[in-house]
């Protein structure tokens, strides 16, 4: 008996419908890039990589990756870390250089077929001790419609990142995100929501409803270590959760985001969360 080789086998496999696309939601992964092989090959819908890590790719090195995006049956349909060491809040904000990395950094985001791109980033936006923090709201307004127009060129779209207290000292809730988003009134900034940051928050998960028309992205993990999802058991919000997910008729991606592996945890989280929305 001749076995298949491992070219053969993957080949087989973009050949068949992506595994986890279902009620027009596509099921996703964050990862750094030497992992979209693999997230291909389990049946993930699309790969989510980091923008700051893709900024330090050589033109070279950044040609290749997109080369092996291209070749494959999925695209980085969404990016996260939009930013890494530039200040959107404070005295150090420099918005000729905010602009002059978002330009190349956007334009490579959607060379990989990327149409969300996530702001959490939270070194660059915590106000600082003692820093006013009406002027630092002002100042993450400004920064969102100066990126909103630069998205909006490029046929993207922003999507804010609430984080939780511990990581952030701003945009800790869903609530807060809707706020700023219904502010800035720009159409290519919206919203996401990480249900691990939710949760630690306790932050009740109908906000989904409440915010359902900017909503354009989800982040999940399980609370508890912020591990990959793999059963109903983890946590008694879930049930919750992707109810207000159907209610609304969500309709775009959703990313496993944490503590887990591809080889590991990619296959059961990727069966949990098909069964979830299902």
């Amino acid at each position: 008996m001749i076995l298949p080789s491992r070219r053969d086998v993957l080949v087989a496999l973009s050949a068949l419908p992506a595994f986890g696309k279902i009620r027009g939601i596509d099921i996703g992964v964050c990862g750094p890039m030497d992992g979209f092989s693999k997230a291909e090959a389990l049946g993930f819908d699309y790969f989510e990589p980091s923008v700051a890590a893709l900024s330090m790719l050589s033109d070279q090195a950044f040609a290749d990756v997109r080369k092996q995006v291209m070749a494959s049956r999925i695209r980085c349909d969404t990016c996260n870390n939009f930013i890494r060491s530039l200040k959107v809040v404070g005295t150090e904000v420099d918005p000729a250089a905010l602009k002059a990395y978002m330009n190349p950094m956007l334009d490579r985001c959607r060379a990989l077929g990327a149409q969300i791109v996530v702001w959490g980033s939270q070194n660059s936006r915590n106000v600082p001790d003692g820093y006013s923090r009406e002027t630092a709201w002002r100042q993450i307004k400004d920064f969102l419609q100066y990126a909103g127009d630069i998205a909006r060129s490029k046929d993207l779209v922003i999507a804010v990142e609430p984080l939780r207290h511990p990581d952030s000292n701003i945009i800790n809730t869903g609530a807060e995100g809707l706020r700023l988003v219904r502010e800035v009134n720009h159409p290519n900034v919206k919203m996401m929501i990480d249900f691990y940051h939710l949760r630690s928050e306790k932050e009740d998960p109908k906000i989904l409803v409440e915010a359902a028309a900017e909503i354009v992205h989800i982040h999940f993990a399980n609370p508890e270590g912020r591990r990959w999802p793999k059963n109903t058991d983890e946590d008694p919000e879930y049930a919750r959760f992707f109810a207000y997910l159907k209610q609304i008729r969500y309709q775009a991606g959703l990313s496993i985001e944490g503590r887990g592996t591809l080889d590991a945890d990619g296959a059961a989280s990727l069966a949990f969360l098909g069964e979830e929305i299902k």
